[in-house]
């Protein structure tokens, strides 16, 4: 077990695809880790496990990160949790990774597909970030997950792309905004990766697999390894004078 001097990040959706890479990277680097997982706690126990392995500490918490109301009593789990286990509530970094796909052209997207992008992609990290201040140490760092999709065009993501966009614009907001106590926001903008996310495409539809290399100047989709030890990075002190900006992480994509 690490002392209490490890520093600690909180990663939304890290049960899974990137967010579990994201967990892990970050224990590689000696930073301890709390996670949220939707529905499978299964799943997020083995990334709770694969973390402990590696030297340090970890725990899973539920959480809907598109239910503002819940948010309250999420934070009390957490730092109740920490003020146990290391004697006060905070945390250092801030990954909103949680997320799911939307696929559906514009003119057929309905109202109600609309608000649960809005509410997972925008509205919960606004709230969840707010809410997050309190308890992230000065100095901390915030990184929000955006995609590729805020910079180029695929049919189909309308609404899940508009969404990342405005995360791009608030993320500027943080960092000008939060700059007062050292607290550095980024982005981190997947291009199309090969996981479970969005039924497995990319993954698992060979023709989209193809499409996506062809237009990828590294010649191949993305693989959570590739975002992870990113997002990881983000949190040393090598990072400490990288804020406000848009990273992303494509191999190239549609260049």
């Amino acid at each position: 077990m690490t002392t209490t001097k490890s520093k600690i990040a909180l990663v939304t959706g890290g049960s899974r695809g990137l967010g579990r890479n994201m967990a892990i990277s970050l224990a590689k680097k000696g930073i301890d880790v709390l996670l949220t997982y939707n529905s499978n706690q299964t799943e997020a126990d083995k990334v709770i496990a694969e973390i402990q392995s590696l030297g340090q500490n970890a725990a899973a918490f539920q959480l809907d990160a598109s239910n503002t109301k819940s948010f309250d009593g999420f934070f009390k789990q957490v730092t109740d949790h920490l003020k146990e286990q290391r004697g006060d509530t905070n945390f250092d970094f801030l990954i909103n990774n949680a997320g799911t796909a939307l696929y559906a052209p514009f003119a057929e997207t309905t109202e109600e597909q609309f608000d649960e992008v809005l509410n997972l992609h925008y509205k919960g990290v606004f709230f969840l970030t707010q809410k997050a201040l309190p308890f992230i140490n000065d100095g901390g760092r915030i990184i929000n997950i955006s995609s590729g999709l805020a910079r180029f065009a695929f049919p189909g993501s309308s609404a899940y792309g508009a969404t990342k966009g405005a995360i791009e614009v608030l993320t500027r907001y943080l960092a000008k905004e939060l700059g007062a106590r050292g607290i550095a926001a980024n982005v981190v903008a997947p291009g199309a990766i090969a996981t479970d996310f969005g039924g497995g495409r990319v993954r698992d539809n060979e023709e989209v697999n193809d499409q996506i290399a062809s237009v990828t100047a590294l010649g191949r989709v993305g693989l959570p390894d590739d975002i992870g030890g990113v997002v990881a990075f983000l949190c040393t002190e090598e990072a400490k004078w990288i804020n406000g900006q848009r990273i992303e992480v494509s191999g190239g994509m549609m260049l």
